[in-house]
């Protein structure tokens, strides 16, 4: 993340991206695929570390680091081999549903990972400062599903809605998206345009 400074002398939180070149590697239709879909490649990765099957795959398009799919109902617009660029899809002022996953951040108790407030300080208790407190009444004799313990956290898909675009790089392929991305530096992240 980075500070933007604009013409008219704001100051916005950005993200930086970067967003292609990306290159169609598959068009699925329903006659051959049972569905509507297009297959992108994006990023470059050693020539090496590709099996033999996903380089018969992509054929000439290039070594990609990832590779998604996509469904979509405008399967015909797209041929294997087109490229998608930044100035191509996106404009300055455009909504957009950002999606990636989340920072793992390893196992954590439920003060950390739930917001628990803990056990109090004083009348005998010792050692609960941090502790969940109780999980259930003495009449049942399980654990109640969904109760909130602690447990791995972070490592999920998460969404943010209705971010705009504050300034777009034509020739570097770089754009920059007001506020905070989930994800860390280097992780995939897929965007929609509203």
């Amino acid at each position: 993340m980075m500070e933007y400074f604009s013409t008219k002398g704001e100051v916005f939180p950005v993200t930086v991206i970067n967003a292609g070149p990306i290159v169609v590697t598959q068009v699925k239709t329903k006659a051959t695929d049972r569905y509507n879909a297009v297959q992108i490649g994006f990023g470059t990765k050693n020539a090496n570390n590709i099996s033999k099957a996903l380089k018969g795959h992509l054929k000439d398009l290039g070594n990609f680091r990832f590779i998604k799919e996509f469904r979509t109902e405008k399967e015909s617009e797209y041929k294997v081999g087109d490229t998608m660029n930044v100035a191509d899809t996106f404009e300055v002022g455009d909504s957009l549903q950002v999606s990636s996953v989340s920072k793992g951040k390893g196992f954590q108790g439920v003060v950390k990972r739930h917001g628990f407030h803990g056990g109090p300080r004083s009348h005998g208790q010792k050692h609960s400062e941090r502790e969940p407190g109780s999980i259930g009444g003495g009449l049942r004799t399980h654990v109640p599903k969904g109760m909130r313990m602690a447990g791995r956290m972070g490592g999920d898909r998460i969404t943010q809605k209705n971010l705009k675009v504050i300034f777009v790089d034509k020739e570097n392929n770089i754009m920059l998206i007001k506020g905070a991305i989930p994800g860390r530096k280097g992780s995939l992240v897929e965007i929609i345009s509203k």
